[in-house]
């Protein structure tokens, strides 16, 4: 009788497997659409921010900017002094959102055997649905250099009926998008806001976060 035959999967680094976009978008059947009302959270209907928020932002800018002049931040020092306080001030860390911090990804791709293993920087749940991740890099790398791997962390959503959302920052500059999987698979981005560069981007981003909170609480 002969012994039966026995598949191992074989696990890799979703940062190894994927490095580059066009390995993102080939592996997982992606499209980027530039159709502005994909994503229309990042630009229309944003809620207005308190005085109390803005001098708390302002405050944050500063102590920043404070540790930036010293030289290039690591990750864990940009998650630390810019996206931790942001997700507090926009309400995440406040019923009804979870929030887990170095959340581990197992994804299995459809084209392969191959199983990806990754961890999150930071993710906000809310009733099981992940809804926003947060890839810091640190200062010295562009925040493009995230968008691959984050691509894949928003493909293990386990509610793909349902959209996702990614915060990418190496702390400099800021990007958001938008991945929805339910019939075909498409992303988009927003713009890079740069609150080294100004305090008022920081406003924008805090009101993106307060605007994604809102659809998703719909």
């Amino acid at each position: 009788m002969k012994a039966p035959l026995i598949f191992t999967l074989m696990s890799i680094a979703i940062t190894d497997a994927i490095s580059t976009l066009d390995e993102a978008e080939r592996r997982f059947n992606l499209t980027r659409t530039e159709d502005e009302s994909f994503f229309l959270e990042w630009q229309a209907d944003l809620p207005e921010i308190s005085a109390t928020e803005q001098a708390e932002l302002d405050q944050l800018r500063r102590r920043y900017l404070y540790q930036r002049s010293t030289g290039q931040l690591l990750e864990g020092t940009v998650t630390l002094l810019l996206t931790s306080p942001l997700l507090a001030i926009a309400g995440f860390y406040d019923p009804p959102f979870r929030v887990r911090a170095e959340e581990s990804v197992v994804l299995t791709l459809d084209d392969s055997e191959e199983v990806l293993q990754g961890r999150i920087d930071a993710l906000v749940l809310l009733n099981q649905l992940w809804v926003v991740v947060l890839e810091s890099k640190k200062t010295a790398l562009s925040v493009w250099t995230a968008l691959p791997q984050t691509l894949a962390y928003l493909m293990a959503n386990p509610h793909p009926q349902q959209p996702s959302f990614g915060l990418l920052t190496n702390g400099d500059d800021i990007l958001f998008v938008k991945l929805v999987q339910a019939e075909s698979r498409f992303y988009s981005l927003s713009r890079v806001f740069a609150p080294f560069t100004s305090g008022r981007e920081l406003y924008i981003v805090l009101q993106i976060l307060k605007r994604i909170a809102q659809v998703i609480g719909e």
